[in-house]
């Protein structure tokens, strides 16, 4: 985890990112369901933040949650996300942003499996996938 958090002007996000990321990622927009490159993957490897590159999840922890946007049990380190009352849209929410670089990733729910019981949804264009390699891949939670 980086110990430094990541500040760029807006003019370096904007030349860092597409504009649906920097949509997602710099002004809390949300991809539309099912349409993201991770919602149904099954691929191993680490989750990263695509602004500054922290690990924010893993596909150990990833899970079919049938809601359209990739769904993940829990953070790789909770010291790697901030949560945050969102209050947007009419209803109170829990926005779930990285903490290195303040990037809005999505929100988490308390309806998803155990052991953790939460729901972490987050956008693709949040998230670039480190692939792992055949000496790393573990298991991948199981769909609910």
């Amino acid at each position: 985890m980086t110990d430094k958090r990541v500040h760029r002007t807006d003019a370096e996000w904007r030349a860092r990112l597409t504009p649906e990321q920097y949509a997602v990622t710099r002004e809390a927009a949300t991809e539309a369901p099912y349409s993201g490159r991770y919602w149904n993957s099954h691929e191993h490897g680490r989750y990263r933040c695509v602004c500054c590159g922290e690990e924010l999840f893993t596909s150990n922890q990833k899970f079919d949650s049938a809601c359209g946007w990739p769904s993940f049990t829990a953070p790789s380190s909770e010291a790697t996300i901030e949560k945050r009352e969102d209050r947007s849209c009419g209803m109170t929410r829990t926005e779930v942003v990285c903490h290195a670089c303040g990037a809005h990733l999505g929100h988490v729910f308390d309806d998803g499996p155990g052991p953790t019981g939460q729901r972490y949804c987050i956008n693709s264009a949040a998230l670039e996938l480190d692939r792992a390699t055949d000496s790393d891949k573990g298991g991948v939670a199981p769909t609910s």
